[in-house]
């Protein structure tokens, strides 16, 4: 056996509102221990077995790459949660986020009529490459009808954007039963990701793709492919019809890196101004012309190609990658350059901003005092708390995938205030 790490974050309904105090016991195979979040929500990094590396290298049906731990969360108020098959890959760090809901306020009376404090239960399903290898999911079809193009005039969306949501059906795009989720775009990216490729697959194999899937999710907001269909949602979770999503999925450290680096980018082919439909599939059990194939990109990355060479490869050799003009619903883009120690300016003040609206939830993060738009030592140790609290690497400079992630959880923050919710 191999060694992975964990890290539980434990909130209540959103980001925006961290859980400290709370009990996180982990249970394995001849494992149990428990540990306590701080304040802000996270516990400590916890070491746990994984097999070894070279199983997640390699395609095989005999040992799954990854071990399953159950994680259960308690803390007086909220309703137990168990999360069933979280997911420990070797040398990774795995993230794991637990929303609790409040029990509500009942009488004497009832408290003595309550058997057991409620408890939620949420089965994280295995990963899509171990599913296909074992054939218990059929993978992506042998065929996907490509969006037609929308005439400008007729979309909601005029121009190429990251939406702040995107709203994800889970089941199939007839089921009318089924439940929707509203999920950032970085996390649904992540997800997807986390649950289709191994975490540790070259970076190179990595970036591929998740460019194939950021490509993926563009085209299905950008043609509406679902609304015009008369539905409500973006996209399914089913790979059968689109990309494998699971609600509250363990997210890989490595992945989240790359997606909070590259979100903004898809894939456009030469005299086309809309997202690439691109396709992807294992490429051992199903491996149709035209599509990446997960298992390849790996095998090219482990040669030296780049990540735009792998994609190069198995869609078009004209491919480019095109950034989305802005994201809906954030206060301000990323400036163009890195905000560092000696930094000054307007960027650098609404960030002092944003991230003392953010310490009024996450105490650990130190306020900025004053917020004059100096980036003087006082910052740099609030952007270090920031990135340490949400597993960023720990620089203190506020960097592409630093200042997204300050205005996400920004937005979170002030819309609990202000006691909006999705």
């Amino acid at each position: 056996m191999d060694k992975g790490y964990l890290v539980v974050s434990v909130y209540h309904d959103t980001v925006a509102e961290p859980v400290e105090g709370a009990t996180v016991t982990v249970r394995g195979d001849n494992y149990e221990q428990s540990f306590s979040t701080d304040n802000s929500g996270k516990t400590p990094t916890i070491e746990l077995e994984a097999p070894l590396k070279i199983y997640s290298l390699t395609p095989q049906t005999e040992v799954r790459p990854y071990s399953v731990y159950q994680v259960e969360v308690n803390k007086a108020g909220y309703e137990t949660t168990i999360i069933n098959g979280v997911q420990i890959l070797p040398d990774e760090t795995s993230l794991q986020n637990v929303f609790l809901s409040s029990i509500p306020a009942v009488t004497t009376m009832q408290k003595t009529m309550l058997k057991r404090v409620p408890i939620t239960v949420i089965d994280i399903p295995n990963n899509e490459l171990w599913d296909v290898a074992q054939g218990t999911s059929e993978g992506k079809p042998e065929d996907t009808e490509e969006p037609q193009k929308i005439e400008t005039e007729d979309r909601v969306f005029p121009e190429i954007l990251i939406p702040e949501y995107v709203i994800v059906h889970n089941g199939a795009p007839t089921n009318t039963s089924a439940t929707n989720n509203y999920v950032t775009f970085t996390d649904y990216i992540k997800n997807v990701a986390s649950g289709e490729i191994y975490s540790t697959w070259p970076v190179e194999a990595i970036r591929a793709n998740v460019y194939a899937i950021l490509s993926f999710t563009m085209s299905r907001i950008y043609s509406e492919w679902y609304r015009s269909q008369g539905r409500s949602f973006t996209i399914t979770s089913l790979p059968q019809y689109d990309q494998t999503y699971a609600y509250n999925r363990t997210i890989f450290q490595k992945i989240a890196d790359v997606v909070d680096d590259i979100f903004l980018y898809h894939i456009q082919l030469p005299g086309r101004n809309y997202p690439f439909f691109a396709q992807y599939n294992d490429g051992i059990k199903v491996n149709n012309a035209g599509w990446l194939s997960q298992w390849g990109s790996k095998s090219l990355a482990d040669q030296g190609y780049t990540a735009l060479q792998i994609l190069k490869y198995y869609y078009v050799n004209t491919l480019t990658l095109h950034s989305a003009q802005e994201i809906e619903g954030l206060p301000l883009s990323f400036p163009g350059y890195n905000l560092e120690l000696g930094a000054c300016g307007e960027a650098v003040q609404k960030m002092q901003i944003m991230l003392n609206t953010i310490s009024g939830n996450y105490p650990a993060i130190p306020k900025i005092n004053p917020t004059d738009g100096q980036y003087k030592e006082s910052t740099v140790a609030s952007v270090k708390k920031f990135q340490q609290v949400f597993s960023i690497p720990t620089t203190g400079i506020a960097d592409f995938a630093t200042w997204y992630r300050i205005s996400y959880i920004y937005i979170a923050v002030s819309k609990m205030l202000q006691g909006v919710s999705k």
